[in-house]
């Protein structure tokens, strides 16, 4: 059960953070949420697919990182941080913390401001081991404001998600996707339940519909999608050889 409250440099002074990733510290997942702000970088390493949220029928980005539920191939203990790729998603790398909103009266109006929050019962957060987040002298510690960033990251990509699909929908560009391969073992696997976009749609957007994707900063994003789908391959090698190593 998680324990989330404001984070502050008084009550959080001996607080410490793993920053380093395992199975064992919640990992172990075969995909998580991801936000256009991190499309870029998202998809030199990993594919990003879109699903539908079963309570609000809205589409999501998320990325694979795995091909069966608790399976995360992109652990690997012999990596320093414990994860072998180069970018970490946010919504993975942020560990322990999360944006939450302070209501701060501005010119006698309410006005919400986000601020940093963190869940005490995770299995990173311990007093022993980890990052510091504040220093001794105070102020933040690096640790704690590269979270901050990756908050950043994360705040404005759920402000502009919703408006970057409609975009896409209004263009036509999302289609269904079925993700059907066979591992080394000779086992089948079908993934299902994805989009992606289709990229011959894309390829035949009128000069008006790309400019406005262009002017919306969401048409870049788009063929960062589309070239991402050649990670599936690269997801499903690492599949492979981890099973060959494990023996199964």
């Amino acid at each position: 059960m998680s324990q989330t409250v404001l984070l502050n440099n008084i009550q959080h002074q001996s607080t410490r953070v793993i920053a380093s990733f395992s199975a064992e510290l919640g990992d172990a997942v075969a995909s998580v949420q991801v936000f256009p702000t991190e499309f870029i970088e998202l998809q030199k390493e990993y594919a990003i697919l879109f699903r539908k949220d079963a309570d609000s029928n809205q589409f999501q980005a998320t990325v694979l990182l795995g091909t069966e539920q608790n399976e995360n191939v992109y652990l690997d203990a012999t990596h320093p941080s414990g994860w072998a790729a180069f970018y970490v998603p946010a919504s993975v790398a942020r560990g322990p913390f999360m944006i939450g909103y302070q209501t701060q009266q501005e010119q006698g109006e309410a006005v919400k401001t986000p601020v940093v929050h963190i869940d005490m019962q995770h299995p990173k957060v311990n007093e022993q081991q980890g990052a510091e987040l504040f220093l001794e002298q105070g102020g933040n510690s690096p640790y704690l404001q590269h979270i901050s960033k990756l908050l950043e990251v994360l705040h404005q990509g759920i402000q502009m998600q919703s408006a970057m699909f409609t975009a896409f929908e209004s263009c036509g560009l999302i289609e269904p996707v079925n993700i059907n391969f066979e591992l080394k073992s000779g086992e089948k696997r079908s993934l299902v339940g994805n989009y992606t976009i289709n990229e011959n749609a894309l390829r035949n957007l009128s000069a008006e519909q790309l400019q406005q994707l262009n002017q919306q900063g969401f048409l870049s994003l788009a063929y960062a999608v589309v070239a991402s789908t050649s990670n599936i391959g690269k997801l499903i090698e690492r599949k492979n050889n981890q099973d060959s190593q494990t023996g199964e």
